[in-house]
């Protein structure tokens, strides 16, 4: 029957919806791209650093670098996916709901995730499935979240930087000393005046006197009050001047830290260089032992073959003499004394 046939047209429907939105947690391969060709996590430098603070190089740590070096680039293009994904999900949880309705196509799905994200909300186009609203509901939250990280990013964009900040200081230091001298003119202008008014003429006016004790106390509180800010900002100049010494003698150390690095991996090269020369040395001298070894044998087995040719020789002649000495004629045996 045909409701037969569209509960089996609707449940293919939520299979195919529900096997084709969690294909988007593929995502998380971009963050594993970003990571391994990331320059701080191939750079050996930084990673050593790194290991030596105890901060790990993960997905997460590219990322919050990313939001420092470039904030507007990653909110544009996560705002953008997140606004293509979700029309795209709202476009296939929609479509077999009713193939009139506007939110069927994918611009009309683009538009109400758009009023949506931007918390607008005209009332034109609303969701009709569960499916539809849940992505509505979740990409609202994700609209306040990168609205308020839009807001962040601008108010730290509008800040001043450090030279601004120290051109604008001394502005203000100098308007500020500039009000304590007015200030403090216009109390001695006013002390002379009540003092004018009360002992240099014959007839007191009450009236001139009370106005002039009136603008006095009104400069003496004027002074006191420019005092407290001028010393309030001096203490805020001299903090930020103590964080200027700071950072120059952070910087001192790191450029020192750095030229003990370099001068450290200069030894450990020249060291290895020594190392590989001992190495060579150690294997070849095997090698030079055998020589020097067949080299004494060779040199003992002549001078021994040496000595016994000599002696062979030698023996040999006496040999022959001793016959020789016996068959001579006139030959006598020497007399004894006894004989």
């Amino acid at each position: 029957s045909d409701d037969s046939h569209f509960i089996l047209w609707l449940a293919d429907a939520d299979l195919d919806i529900v096997l084709s939105v969690p294909m988007f947690l593929r995502l998380y391969l971009i963050g594993r791209v970003m990571l391994l060709h990331s320059k701080l996590f191939t750079d050996a430098s930084s990673r050593s650093i790194g290991a030596l603070n105890k901060i790990n190089f993960d997905t997460r740590f590219v990322m919050k670098t990313l939001m420092t070096i470039c904030p507007g680039t990653v909110l544009l293009v996560f705002s953008v996916s997140c606004w293509i994904i979700a029309a795209w999900t709202v476009r296939v949880c929609e479509r077999y709901h009713d193939a009139q309705e506007k939110t069927s196509t994918f611009l009309d799905a683009m538009w109400l995730i758009s009023i949506t994200f931007l918390s607008i909300g005209y009332g034109d186009m609303v969701p009709h499935t569960y499916c539809g609203k849940g992505v509505c509901l979740l990409t609202g939250i994700m609209g306040a979240g990168c609205t308020a990280l839009v807001v962040a990013v601008v108010a730290r964009k509008s800040e001043l930087t450090r030279a601004e900040k120290h051109v604008h200081n001394f502005m203000m230091d100098t308007q500020l000393y500039k009000k304590i001298k007015n200030t403090a003119a216009n109390v001695l202008r006013e002390t002379w005046l009540i003092y004018k008014n009360t002992k240099l003429v014959k007839k007191i006016d009450h009236a001139t006197v009370r106005h002039h004790q009136r603008k006095f106390l009104q400069a003496i509180h004027q002074y006191v009050s420019l005092h407290l800010r001028h010393g309030v900002f001096f203490l805020m100049l001299n903090s930020f001047h103590v964080d200027l010494q700071t950072q120059n003698m952070m910087y001192d150390l790191v450029s020192e830290l750095q030229h003990r690095s370099a001068e450290l991996d200069r030894r450990i090269v020249a060291m290895e260089e020594k190392l590989d020369s001992i190495l060579l040395s150690v294997q070849s001298l095997p090698a030079v032992l055998s020589q020097g070894i067949t080299k004494l044998q060779k040199d003992f087995l002549d001078d021994f073959a040496c000595r016994v040719h000599f002696l062979s020789s030698s023996l040999s002649s006496e040999c022959c003499s001793v016959p020789a000495r016996q068959l001579c004629p006139g030959s006598t045996t020497p007399e004894t004394p006894y004989g």
